[in-house]
């Protein structure tokens, strides 16, 4: 595919969704579009703006926390995973929302611990770790299982 028409079918992508430079390059790699030109492709995004990977980093790490309940550390890692700058990831983590962030973490802990018994230590750790593999920090993660933990054992009495 000749340059100028991979250009326009990036920014048309560009304009409906925020894209990282890794997956473009990707979509180039596969169209057959490598090397000098794929670099004046995305130079052009870069100048029109279609391309920024610092909104980009920011809109995946709202995304991610808002609809599929993903901690700081699960971002960082699939942000990094796409060559975002490191810089970038730190300004998009820690422009998270934070009431939104508690939100999916609450969400997300209510949601496991229904098919849980939390006065069994087993469970608790099963709660533990799935929270922490979603990439919620520990010291949140822990508060979050003792608060299920009282709350549970309260409806109990």
């Amino acid at each position: 595919m000749e340059a100028e028409r991979m250009l326009q079918r990036l920014a048309a992508l560009c304009a409906r969704t925020e894209q990282c430079e890794c997956d473009l390059r990707e979509k180039m790699r596969r169209a057959g579009l490598t090397g000098a030109d794929a670099e004046k492709v995305l130079a052009r995004l870069r100048e029109g703006r279609f391309l920024d990977e610092g909104r980009f980093a920011r809109a995946f790490a709202a995304d991610k926390v808002r609809f599929a309940g993903w901690g700081r550390g699960k971002i960082r890692m699939a942000l990094a995973r796409k060559r975002v700058p490191r810089n970038l990831i730190e300004e998009a983590l820690a422009g998270i929302d934070r009431k939104e962030y508690i939100d999916a973490l609450k969400r997300a802990g209510l949601a496991k611990a229904r098919s849980l018994d939390l006065t069994d230590y087993a469970d608790v750790q099963k709660l533990y770790r799935h929270m922490v593999s979603r990439g919620f920090e520990t010291e949140l993660v822990g508060r979050l299982t003792d608060y299920l933990r009282r709350r549970g054992e309260e409806k109990n009495k």
